[in-house]
């Protein structure tokens, strides 16, 4: 599932079940209002959804590669880092207008879950942010149930740019730091779940050579924190 920016909304806002919090709306049921009339998916910020099939994925996929080659990779990066600038000024907006607090003044894993939390709703995978070495400059992030990786199988390289630049725009973004991401491993290669790196140019680089000397992602972990 993807959203894309909701026009006005003519039907009544989200009615909230008596008697519960309203920050409390995290159930299927509660996060989407469904219009079979209009053919519309809203969720709970009011944001457009769309139900994509996998072979969208793979033809998506597949298309670009055939039209660009191996720029396919920069060209969804590219996309992603698009959408996750775009993304974190909707996000900034209706978490404010949700919690009535700003992002900068809240807790940071607080904020990241609440941020995937509607991602995780579509579809797009669960995941866990590592905010041990935030300190040194870099994060790393584990996702699980990759819907690009998931889709495509196993094919023996990485494959979840997109993700990779969502996570760069969005964190850009809400840093006001310019940022880089890397897919260091994959649900596409045989792993169990994908990692990212989060981190400036010069680690993103570092890493990415890495990666082409064979490095695993423990290994490129043991390294930066070496740096």
């Amino acid at each position: 599932m993807v959203t894309t920016p909701s026009r006005p909304d003519p039907r009544p806002a989200v009615t909230l079940p008596v008697g519960r919090d309203k920050h409390a709306h995290y159930s299927y049921r509660d996060f989407f209002r469904f219009n079979r009339d209009q053919g519309t998916i809203i969720d709970w910020n009011n944001t457009q959804n769309l139900l994509l099939s996998e072979d969208f994925i793979v033809g998506l996929q597949t298309g670009l590669e055939r039209e660009v080659g191996d720029a396919s990779a920069a060209v969804m990066y590219t996309i992603g880092m698009d959408w996750g600038i775009r993304d974190a000024k909707h996000f900034s907006e209706w978490y404010e207008r949700e919690y009535g607090i700003g992002v900068k003044q809240s807790n940071l894993l607080f904020l990241l879950e609440t941020w995937w939390w509607p991602f995780t709703a579509q579809g797009w995978g669960k995941w866990e942010v590592e905010t041990e070495s935030k300190q040194k400059g870099f994060l790393f992030i584990n996702l699980f149930d990759s819907m690009v990786a998931r889709t495509l199988g196993d094919v023996g390289k990485p494959v979840c740019h997109l993700y990779a630049g969502l996570f760069a725009g969005f964190f850009t973004a809400m840093t006001s730091r310019e940022l880089a991401c890397i897919e260091i491993q994959c649900y596409a290669m045989g792993e169990t779940y994908c990692k990212f790196l989060l981190g400036g140019q010069e680690r993103i680089d570092a890493a990415n050579f890495w990666i082409t000397e064979g490095a695993s992602a423990r290994e490129i972990e043991q390294r930066l924190h070496q740096l």
